[in-house]
C-alpha cells in the first residue's frame, strides 16, 4: 500500500510538472507575439498581459521577469528554427540541390519570421549588457551555429572538397548576411529575399573549397 500511494504521489508531482512546463509554453507562445512586434526595450510584463488573454498576475506566477520570459520564448522560437533546415540537409542528394535548397530556405524564413528573427537579435544585442540572459544567449548561439555547421559539412561531403574556414567563421559569414538582409527588409527595400537568395550560394563556394 505505501508503494502504492508513493507511485500515485510521483505520478500527481509528474503531472504537475507537466502542467506547469506546457502552461509556461503557452504563455510564452502569446508573449511572443508583443515581444516580437515592440522588442525588449519597450516591452513589459504588464504590456504583454495587455496585449494577451493573461492576467499580468498569471504571468508573473510563471515566469520570474521578463528576462525569464524572454529567454523562454526565445528559447521556443529556436526550437524550431534550430532543425529548420535538416530536411534540407536529409533529402539532398547533389551540392546543388543542397545550395539552391538552402538559399530558398533562408529567403522564406526572412520573408515569414522577420520579426521574430529581429527579437532574437534584439536579444543577442542586449545580451552585450544584460548579464542575467547571457548564458541563454550563448547557449542559443551555439546551436545556431551547429546547424549552419551541418549544412556546410553535408555540402563539402557532397561537392566532395574540403571546408576553408571553421565552424564560428562559416555561421559568423552566412549569420551576418541574413542580419544585414533583414535589416533591409524591415526598412522596406524591395526584393531583399531574392537578394538574399541569390547570394547565399555564393557564399557557401567561398567557404568551400574547389
Amino acid at each position: 500500500m505505501t508503494q502504492a500511494k508513493e507511485r500515485t504521489r510521483e505520478r500527481i508531482s509528474r503531472s504537475g510538472v507537466d502542467k506547469f512546463t506546457e502552461r509556461r509554453a503557452q504563455l510564452a507562445g502569446s508573449a511572443l507575439r508583443t515581444l516580437a512586434e515592440l522588442g525588449y526595450a519597450r516591452t513589459s510584463l504588464r504590456e504583454i498581459a495587455q496585449n494577451s488573454e493573461f492576467s499580468h498576475g498569471v504571468l508573473h506566477y510563471y515566469f520570474a521577469d521578463k528576462v525569464d520570459l524572454l529567454t523562454h520564448c526565445v528559447r521556443q522560437f529556436e526550437e524550431v528554427c534550430v532543425t529548420r533546415y535538416d530536411e534540407i540537409v536529409a533529402r539532398a542528394r547533389t551540392a546543388e540541390e543542397l545550395k539552391r535548397d538552402f538559399a530558398a530556405a533562408m529567403a522564406a524564413t526572412l520573408r515569414a519570421d522577420a520579426k521574430m528573427h529581429r527579437l532574437w537579435y534584439d536579444l543577442r544585442n542586449q545580451s552585450l549588457f544584460e548579464e542575467s540572459f547571457r548564458a541563454d544567449v550563448l547557449e542559443i548561439d551555439r546551436r545556431r551555429e551547429e546547424m549552419i555547421w551541418h549544412v556546410v559539412t553535408r555540402y563539402a561531403d557532397l561537392a566532395t572538397t574540403p571546408v576553408e574556414v571553421p565552424a564560428p567563421v562559416a555561421y559568423a559569414m552566412f549569420d551576418g548576411l541574413f542580419q544585414q538582409a533583414l535589416l533591409r527588409h524591415l526598412a522596406g527595400a524591395p526584393d531583399v529575399p531574392e537578394e538574399l537568395e541569390r547570394a547565399v550560394p555564393s557564399v557557401m563556394t567561398r567557404i568551400v573549397a574547389g
